[in-house]
């Protein structure tokens, strides 16, 4: 990654960074820097020489000679005279201001909120973010300080710690019920990302995406919303149960052929069916009005009437005939 000339005097400096790399210290181990030496930054980079734990200069992307005339600041800083051509020591740190894309977080614990119709829950989120270095300074001074170099992953337990803490103050904070999240999940993504962009600032980062790809409730929790989503979907029980008693009828009459036998096991499965959820719900079924006495002659008159019409047979009106003239006394 860079070379030497005899005696041990770094003559070329440059930086070929690997993904997840935000910075890197040049391992000198003891040599010095040749005066009119090669730094070559690449794009998306910069270079810091640090003399004594303070930045001098800075080099952006290009191709540059060190000397004095392009090292004022660390000139100034060692009291180098113009004609200065001996080797000489410092730190040499590169920073890649690559925007590192795709990174998740999780909140590892629930964090408990007041939702306005619910009152406290406990929600879970998940998603992803980037970020990249946008505080030279206050990145070398709050992360790099002596370190031969920083990654991203060892900076994300720092910062998904960070955007738990966003994320307790933005649903704290946010007054939006928990069924409406969903609705307002890009503006819920915008609040937050507000919050994590603060924390990542004290560390000279950037925070340049958020999203938040899911909200969930505990397991138990989430069970009595299927429930409770169950019973307004059936609706009103006694229109559930006449729509039973029509499809039972329609199912019966299809199955034997129309008869009154048929009809008659339909409608009573379907009354039983509409009674066994009116017991389930916990609800008393109103009793039904007394129906009127029926009138046999009249009985008999409406099933002479399938005869004619081929829904009933001869033997099935004559049986039934039969059953109702032994009622009139």
């Amino acid at each position: 990654m860079f070379g030497f000339l005899k005696k041990q005097f770094v003559d070329v400096i440059d930086w070929i960074e690997k993904p997840g790399d935000l910075a890197w210290r040049v391992p000198f181990e003891g040599r010095e820097i040749q005066n009119g030496a090669q730094l070559t930054v690449r794009e998306g980079q910069v270079a810091l020489f640090v003399n004594e734990g303070s930045l001098a200069d800075t080099f952006e992307s290009g191709l540059h000679r060190l000397d004095t005339a392009n090292l004022p600041i660390l000139t100034s800083l060692m009291h180098w005279d113009k004609g200065f051509t001996s080797p000489f020591k410092s730190d040499v740190v590169f920073l890649s201001f690559k925007e590192h894309q795709g990174l998740k977080w999780g909140t590892g614990q629930p964090v408990t909120v007041r939702d306005a119709e619910f009152g406290a829950l406990r929600l879970r989120a998940f998603g992803s973010y980037s970020f990249r270095i946008a505080g030279v300074d206050t990145f070398v001074e709050r992360v790099v300080g002596t370190l031969e170099g920083v990654t991203v992953a060892s900076l994300e337990p720092q910062l998904r710690a960070a955007i738990q803490t966003a994320i307790a103050t933005a649903l704290g904070g946010g007054g939006v019920p928990f069924l409406d999240l969903a609705a307002n999940q890009q503006a819920f993504s915008d609040r937050i990302r507000v919050e994590v962009d603060k924390a990542f600032a004290q560390w000279g980062l950037e925070c340049m995406s958020f999203y938040v790809e899911s909200i969930s409730l505990p397991e138990e929790v989430q069970a009595h919303l299927d429930k409770g989503s169950s019973m307004r979907v059936l609706g009103d029980l006694a229109n559930y149960t006449r729509f039973q008693a029509a499809e039972a009828i329609e199912a019966a009459a299809g199955q034997g052929g129309g008869s009154v036998a048929g009809i008659g096991a339909g409608v009573a499965a379907a009354t039983a069916l509409g009674g066994a959820m009116a017991q389930g719900l916990g609800t008393t079924a109103a009793a039904a009005p007394a129906q009127p006495a029926e009138d046999p002659i009249a009985t008999i008159e409406k099933l002479h009437k399938l005869v004619t019409l081929g829904a009933l047979s001869q033997e099935e009106f004559d049986a039934k005939k039969a059953e109702l003239l032994s009622r009139i006394r």
